[in-house]
């Protein structure tokens, strides 16, 4: 077995601070689901309670001895920290430590870094990377420079940590500068997009939710699905026929997480666009998960400090065929559902068509029948319920539904 198909053994660290004891175990255990996403293991973990953290090693000394001791007798490689260290926490920590000292934020790196696809996905994670790097460069340079080391020096960053800092300022200059190329490109896309008046819903929701599996359940398509944290990273964005016949475009997402680093925030907001654009998000929330409510705070609170709250919201329970035995729905506007069911799958299809029937305006009109341009819009950009020809006239009697803005309006002439 070589050393890429070996699992790391992990030493989980946290510090509790305030009182909040139900949302501290949750932090510890997605914590620990990081690490196994990350190829890790988690062999064991140390939680210490205090008022406050150690500015110069997050935790007490005698947790530091109890660490030591602890990955003498268990053969640790890495120690991994429920939070973002500072750089003098990480460089003191380094010191007193044998095993690579990590943090929440390169655990969620190094996953990015994994689950990159596309090139702006590669450029994100990198331009994260170096500027998480940049201020703790100084005490970490022997840790730094061993390449492909395993949990925390994977990715598109690893052959850049050996550079100075002038370096590394250079290529987060150049990063910037392609990443924004990417943006103007998807930016064009979008208002082309605009352009046509598709309506367009994007998925949201916590990490492992179910939203790529409902995605391709909906879209026919194929992206990752992994019962996995971050199993998707980049967007993607596809066709979905709604009952009717009509088309909107449906956009999958990252998945949201507590605590999400804001160097992360930063960096995939441009992804996060897609989502800014949208008519229609659908929120995924696991109801097998027992900290569901949670997750829907983080959610909205991630699409408040995005500004996107004020957009329209269906909320949708998934995995309600193995939800968990305390779920109770709060979300107003919602639907429940298992995304692995086709049944399911057509309620939920009905319902986001009553959603894009509520942003559209009634129009019946009276359509020539040599119009054929005008027919063929009607069929694939609205919502057509009745084409009935009238013989006297000889043109078609059309009523359906269209968004407001859609220029075909300013092309019916209305039924009388």
């Amino acid at each position: 077995m070589n050393r890429e198909e070996m699992k790391e053994k992990a030493i989980l660290v946290g510090c509790e601070i305030g009182d909040d004891h139900s949302r501290f175990v949750y932090s510890m255990e997605e914590l620990q689901a990081l690490t196994e996403t990350a190829r890790g293991e988690a062999v064991m973990q140390v939680v210490q309670k205090r008022d406050r953290v150690d500015a110069s090693t997050y935790i007490g000394k005698g947790k530091i001895e109890e660490l030591k001791a602890l990955e003498a007798e268990l053969e640790a490689d890495l120690i991994i920290f429920n939070d973002e260290l500072s750089p003098s926490q990480l460089r003191n920590l380094s010191r007193h430590l044998n095993s690579r000292v990590l943090d929440r934020t390169q655990l969620i790196l190094d996953i990015f870094a994994q689950r990159a696809r596309s090139k702006e996905g590669k450029l994100q994670v990198e331009l994260a990377q170096l500027q998480y790097m940049l201020p703790r460069l100084g005490g970490q340079g022997t840790e730094l420079s061993r390449l492909g080391g395993g949990i925390g020096t994977r990715g598109p960053g690893e052959t850049k940590l050996e550079s100075d800092r002038r370096h590394i300022r250079r290529r987060i200059s150049e990063i910037k500068a392609q990443l924004e190329t990417v943006v103007r490109h998807r930016e064009r896309y979008r208002e082309r997009r605009k352009k046509n008046h598709v309506f367009q819903i994007a998925l949201v929701g916590y990490t492992n939710a179910g939203k790529s599996t409902l995605f391709n359940h909906l879209s026919a398509a194929d992206s990752y699905e992994e019962n996995q944290l971050f199993a998707t990273l980049d967007p993607m964005t596809r066709k979905l026929v709604l009952p009717s016949g009509y088309t909107a475009l449906l956009t999958d997402t990252v998945g949201f997480i507590q605590d999400l680093p804001t160097t992360l925030i930063a960096a995939f907001r441009s992804t996060l666009e897609e989502v800014k654009e949208a008519d229609l998000l659908l929120h995924i929330v696991d109801s097998a998960n027992p900290d569901y409510d949670n997750h829907q705070k983080t959610v909205q609170q991630l699409l408040s400090e995005l500004e996107m709250d004020h957009l329209p919201q269906l909320t949708v329970y998934n995995k309600m065929d193995i939800r968990d035995s305390d779920f109770v729905p709060t979300a107003s506007n919602s639907i429940m559902i298992s995304a692995k069911s086709d049944t399911d799958c057509t309620r939920l299809r009905l319902e986001i068509e009553k959603q894009v029937l509520a942003a559209m305006i009634p129009y019946d009109a009276l359509v020539p029948q040599t119009e054929g341009k005008l027919l063929s819009t009607l069929k694939s950009d609205t919502i057509l319920r009745e084409l009935v020809f009238q013989e006297e006239e000889q043109a078609y009697r059309c009523r359906g539904y269209v968004l407001p803005a859609h220029p075909v309006l300013g092309e019916l002439k209305p039924y009388e």
